[in-house]
Order: C-alpha cells, then sequence, then structure tokens
C-alpha cells in the first residue's frame, strides 16, 4: 500500500491589507508614480491565508513555487528560478524546490525594486532589493550580508545550505524583519543606509538586524523549535548572535559593551515585574503566540545564553551549538535537545542549571559580605528573588555562575556555582584590602548588593578607571535599581555617583543618563523638577563642550552616539546655549543651507520641537512632507507630538491616522505624544479609549 497520495485544491485568498499573511503595501517613487508590492509574513499562523497547509513549525514540507505577476515586476521566493514564461502581460515564474522547511518561512514579494549584488568567499549570490532609485542605499547591509554568511559558516561549522541569499525592504512591515529562509523582509530603516543623510546609531541597528535574520538561517530555519512553547530557542540565540556578529565586522564599535544597555538591562528591568513570564510558556492557542513575542523571549533568552556561553567556555559552547545543529538539521527541536548537546561538549550539567533560569520568572539578587583574614579573602553570598516593588517573600533560587576578580588579580576570574541559597567564595590571588568585583563584565543575569565596605572600596576604582567600562556601569545600574526597590539606600547611591566624575564613556554615561531620565519622569509634575534639570545641565554640558557638536577625524562610533544623547538631555534640561544653537541649526537646515549632520540631526529636532510653535510645527511637517527617506520621515514623526502645545498634540495624534503615516509607523507617532510629560499622557489614553475600535480593525488578526 502506498504510503503518498496526490491532492489537489483550489484556494482563493484575499491580498489583504492587515500587514500579515498575503498582504499589499505600496510606495511613491522618485518620478512620482506609485508602485504597488505584494508581499508575504506568515509568521506565527498566517501562511493558512496564503495557501492551505498545516501550518504548524514542526510539520515541515519542501515546496515547489509558481508566481504569476506583471511582466514588469520582480517576482521572488525562497529559491532561484528555473523557469520564466511569458504570457501577454504576464510572466509564469517558477522556482526550484526548497528544503523541507516550516510553512511559516516561506515567501514571496512582486513588485519594482532596484537591488545590488555580491558574492560571499563561498560563492553565495546575496542580492539587497530596494524601492526603484534607491539601490546606494542597499550597499551598506549587503556588505554586511557578505561579511556574516562566512562567519555563520565557520562558527556552526554547516554551510549555508541555499544557492542564493535575499534581503529586501518592504515599505509597510510590522516587525523589524522576518527570516524567511533564502528571502529576509526588512522594515526600511532596518536595512537601508544613506551615506549622507543615515545616523551612526541607524547603521549599527540595520547591522544588528542583518545579524540576527541571517542567524535565523542556521538557528530557526535549518533547525527549527517543536512548537511556540520553545520560541526563545530561536529568538533568544539570534538576539545574542547578532552582536557576536557585528563585533566580527565591527570591532571598533564596542557593541559587546552597548549590549548592556540594550539587552542587558532591558531584561533585568522587566523580569522584575510581577507581570512577567518564564522564558518558556505553554502555548495552546494560535491567538496566545503574539504575546510571547516580547523582551523576555528576545532579552532575557538572550542574555541567560550570554550567561551560560561565559561559564561553559566560548569553544565548548560553540560545539555544542554546531552539535546541536548537526543532530537535528532539517528538523525540529526542544530546548532540552539543546542542553543535551552542550552538556556533551562541556562535561557541564547544563540542563540542571538553565532549567532554573527558562522554567520559572525572575532572576536572583546576591548579596555579598567580606569575610577576610590576614592571608586570604572570602567573600560570602546569599540569593533571593529580586522584585521591583521590593518584595522579600519568594522562596525561588536558582543556579547562578558566579565570577569574582579582586584588585590584586583582576585579570583571572574565580568561578563558583551557586547551588543553594547560600556560600562562601575564596578569592584566588585576591590580598587583604582589595577591592572586590563580583559579575566581571555583568555576564551573569542578576543584581548585586554589596555590604558597605565593599561598596566603599569600589569607589575609588571607578573614579580612577582602575575598573572597566563595564564594571562601572554595572555597579551604578545595580545600585539604582535596589534603591528604588527599597533593597538599599538613597545615600550610597548619591555617594556613589560622585565617583563617576571623570566618567567619559558614552555607554557609562547613558546608562547614567537613563536612571536620571526615569527620576525625572518622577519629578516632572513636581516644583523640584526645575532643580534636577539644573543638575543634569551641570553634570552634562562640561562633557557636550570636550567633545563639540561637529564630527572629528579622530571621533570613533561611540563619540557620535555620545554627542546625540548629549544634545538630547541638554535640551530637555533647557540648556539656553543648547536650545539656541539647535534653533540656529534647524533655521540654516530648513532654509537650504548647510544640512545638519545626520548624528545630530534627530537630537535637533526634538530640541527645536519643545519651543511649541505653529512655526515650528509646519516646518518640520513641511520636511515630512517633501523628503522620501525612510529614515527622516520617522525622525520628523516620531517627534512631532513631544512638545507643550495641547492643540498641536492633537493634530499629531490625528496625523498618526491619517494616510500620510504608515499603519506600521501609527504607534510611535503615537507614542511621542505620550512622552510630552504627565498632559501628554493623559491627552494619548483618551485618544486611545476614543479610537479604540479603529485599532481594533485596523491591527486586530
Amino acid at each position: 500500500v502506498s504510503t503518498q497520495s496526490t491532492g489537489k485544491l483550489d484556494f482563493t485568498g484575499i491580498l489583504n491589507d492587515k500587514l500579515r499573511g498575503f498582504y499589499r503595501s505600496s510606495y511613491t517613487a522618485g518620478d512620482g508614480s506609485l508602485k504597488r508590492i505584494a508581499v508575504t509574513q506568515f509568521e506565527s499562523t498566517d501562511a493558512r491565508r496564503a495557501f492551505p497547509c498545516w501550518d504548524e513549525p514542526a510539520i515541515k514540507a519542501t515546496f515547489d513555487v509558481t508566481l504569476v505577476s506583471p511582466v514588469k515586476t520582480v517576482a521572488l521566493s525562497n529559491m532561484p528560478v528555473i523557469k520564466e514564461n511569458i504570457e501577454g502581460d504576464l510572466k509564469v515564474t517558477t522556482y526550484d524546490r526548497t528544503p523541507i522547511m516550516s510553512t511559516y518561512l516561506v515567501a514571496f514579494v512582486i513588485g519594482e525594486f532596484d537591488y545590488v549584488e555580491g558574492k560571499d568567499r563561498n560563492g553565495v549570490l546575496i542580492r539587497t532589493y530596494t524601492p526603484v532609485g534607491k539601490k546606494a542605499q542597499g550597499e551598506f547591509s549587503l556588505d554586511v550580508a557578505i561579511k556574516t554568511l562566512p562567519f555563520y559558516n565557520d562558527y556552526f561549522e554547516i554551510p549555508y545550505p541555499l544557492p542564493k541569499l535575499d534581503l529586501i525592504a518592504i515599505p509597510d512591515f510590522s516587525a523589524g524583519a522576518m527570516e524567511n529562509w533564502g528571502l529576509v523582509t526588512y522594515r526600511e530603516t532596518a536595512l537601508l543606509v544613506d551615506p549622507e543623510n543615515t545616523s551612526s546609531g541607524t547603521k549599527q541597528w540595520v547591522a544588528l538586524v542583518v545579524g540576527h535574520e541571517l542567524a535565523h538561517q542556521w538557528f530557526g530555519n535549518l533547525v527549527t523549535m517543536e512548537w511556540w512553547t520553545h520560541l526563545w530557542l530561536n529568538e533568544g540565540f539570534a538576539s545574542w548572535v547578532e552582536f557576536l556578529c557585528v563585533d566580527h565586522c565591527f570591532p571598533d564599535w564596542n557593541i559587546w559593551l552597548q549590549y548592556v544597555n540594550m539587552s542587558l538591562k532591558r531584561a533585568l528591568q522587566l523580569d522584575a515585574l510581577d507581570s512577567s513570564h518564564p522564558i518558556e510558556v505553554p502555548v495552546g492557542h494560535p491567538n496566545e503566540i503574539d504575546e510571547i513575542f516580547d523582551a523576555i523571549s528576545y532579552e532575557k533568552g538572550n542574555s541567560i545564553i550570554r550567561m551560560l556561553q561565559n561559564w561553559l567556555g566560548a569553544e565548548p559552547f560553540r560545539k555544542g551549538l554546531a552539535l546541536y545543529l548537526k543532530k537535528f538539521q532539517y528538523s525540529n527541536a526542544f530546548t532540552e535537545d539543546l542542553w543535551a548537546a552542550l552538556e556533551e561538549s562541556s562535561g557541564q550539567p547544563v540542563n540542571k542549571v538553565m532549567s532554573t533560569w527558562t522554567s520559572q520568572i525572575g532572576f536572583p539578587m546576591i548579596t555579598t559580605e567580606l569575610a577576610e583574614t590576614t592571608d586570604e579573602v572570602r567573600i560570602k553570598v546569599r540569593q533571593q528573588k529580586f522584585c521591583a516593588n521590593g518584595d522579600d517573600s519568594s522562596a525561588q533560587s536558582w543556579f547562578v555562575p558566579i565570577s569574582v576578580i579582586s584588585q590584586s588579580n583582576p585579570d583571572k576570574a574565580t568561578c563558583y556555582l551557586l547551588e543553594g541559597k547560600e556560600g562562601e567564595i575564596l578569592i584566588e590571588g585576591a590580598k587583604p584590602g582589595d577591592w572586590i568585583k563580583v559579575n566581571p563584565g555583568l555576564i551573569g543575569m542578576y543584581r548585586l548588593n554589596y555590604s558597605d565596605e565593599m561598596l566603599k572600596r569600589l569607589l575609588p576604582a571607578i573614579k580612577n578607571q582602575a575598573l572597566g567600562a563595564a564594571d562601572r556601569l554595572g555597579i551604578q545600574e545595580d545600585l539604582f535599581a535596589l534603591a528604588k526597590a527599597g533593597y538599599n539606600n538613597t545615600a550610597n547611591l548619591l555617594t556613589l555617583m560622585g565617583a563617576y566624575v571623570n566618567e567619559r564613556n558614552y555607554v557609562v554615561l547613558s546608562s547614567i543618563n537613563g536612571n536620571l531620565s526615569e527620576l525625572g519622569s518622577l519629578f516632572s509634575h513636581l516644583p523640584c523638577f526645575t532643580q534636577f534639570k539644573a543638575m543634569r545641565r551641570r553634570i552634562f554640558s562640561r562633557i557636550l563642550e570636550e567633545v563639540g557638536w561637529e564630527k572629528k577625524e579622530t571621533d570613533g562610533h561611540t563619540d557620535a552616539l555620545l554627542r546625540n544623547m548629549l544634545v538630547v538631555t541638554l535640551g530637555k534640561s533647557d540648556d539656553e546655549q543648547v536650545l539656541a544653537r539647535c534653533q540656529e541649526l534647524f533655521n540654516t537646515h530648513y532654509t537650504g543651507g548647510k544640512q545638519i549632520e545626520a548624528d545630530i540631526r534627530g537630537a535637533v529636532y526634538l530640541t527645536v520641537r519643545q519651543d511649541g510653535t505653529d512655526e515650528t510645527y509646519r516646518k518640520l511637517m513641511d520636511l515630512f512632507n517633501k523628503t522620501d527617506l525612510h529614515e527622516e520621515r520617522e525622525r520628523v514623526q516620531r517627534i512631532l507630538g513631544t512638545g507643550p502645545n495641547a492643540a498641536l498634540r492633537s493634530e499629531t495624534l490625528e496625523f498618526a491616522m491619517s494616510e500620510s503615516v504608515r499603519s506600521n509607523d501609527t504607534p510611535f507617532v503615537i507614542h511621542g505624544v505620550a512622552n510630552a510629560g504627565p498632559e501628554g499622557r493623559d491627552q494619548t489614553w483618551a485618544f486611545i479609549k476614543n479610537k479604540f475600535p479603529v485599532f481594533l480593525e485596523r491591527y486586530s488578526g
């Protein structure tokens, strides 16, 4: 009896406007003509909108795709074209058979595009597709992809399995990007880079997103999670390895230090809330899947992977990943399958340790205390669940990899696995009186609560920068969180902040500024807010004087990021010199004179918008309407609602719902109004309640 059968189904679907399934998009070309696009977004369960299928990740198949489209369009799918026939005004394009794969990774795009192309060192053809007339904006992402694909080939010990890789910018796109196998779709701001008008921050974002999606070609596409409960296997890993990739491509960007602010900090903030959830969440219905595409899956997921890699060692970790991918290629896997491969490569009890991190909410706070004698230094450590509200009633515990360095032995960490509530660590090479730094490099996902004596000893090392930037950052991040939750006191925090008087590192300053901004949101409706802004001016104005307003030949990547942060911060703090300089730069820019440097353009727009005048608002709207650069339009639309004028905020909210703003950008425009102080938040909430039926119609599945 044959175990195979052939079925034929006629199926009619809708080319919808919901940004999911097979949907329609469009853009206006440089000549003013409207270009229409048909594009797919199938993750998680929307392939069924385009063709009949068993739409679950574990039910894999091969796919033979044929597309019928207008002759003048580009028609793309996962695989290369094997045949194309012209039939009048239409063409029939047939593609090679795909490898066995999940339905959510199938893709097709039809529209008018330009492209740039190249080959990686292994001969894989890579193309970046752009709207017509913008092919130069695809060069940067193409270069990143050409460098990244061979890097992953070597790291995973498996060659990229398809003969081509396309990256394409889609004007209307709900996510940042989607890892369709061989045809990766991106929001325009996550793929296109204008050499003259794109900021350093956006270039960095593009590189990270390209690295993330290309990692999925192995981790997610070649090996797929068995069910959506294990989504974090895809997203947590790709969110970690994107930093590894960018560090390989751009070693001078210091991306691993930025990682602390971009990923680890967010994971710690959100997972400290009672509303958090475990990394692994049982999913019983398709409607529940989108709920777990959140910062816990992405940021906590990648944070515990980074901690795991450090505990096992870089090479045993990499070997374990390669073993896992080889064993389960073209099939599906559970979280436990990855742990088993890493146990085999490292000899460590990975499953026992990591299950405590994936199966329960939260993370520990490690309280430390010195236990010195005349000839050795020990620290006592104790763990409890860290809660943002200061609750200490939880009995949860974790297996916690802890590393420690000392003043006398700063380059070699003592490693220890805390398996119970308490432990004691003998610090190798430490001498009595040394400062002791726990969690060097901020690798572990936990908060640190130092004893008063241990914190006191660290202050000189912060001030003279004997401690590395990540450690200087981490000490104040932890103490700020502890003071806010009530585990430590504000007096210690204020004493600590005085040690940062010589700080000039962008990432450390950005962290300090972020914490001050959080305080500012609490003070914004109080009389003391004026004094608070004055304090910020004293801290940051002298640093801007040193950095300067214009890019220098000696500037590094993070200098550009620092300059932008300083202008934004001082503008919000009512620094008169900054307000005047921004207005001068903006007026010259608007009248066609010297253009504002891309790295501070967004900061200048935000600052001048604070004047609340109708004139400035109209000028910004004019800039929005005249440009076709995606990044420039985004700069403007996100800050339109941030001013103090209630009528203009209302106009911005209505503008957000208009045809001038793409539906995927609407939430960001509204968010700008919500950021305009207490009045803006109230105004936004009233607007959302009033327009809720419209939101439901526009964004529901």
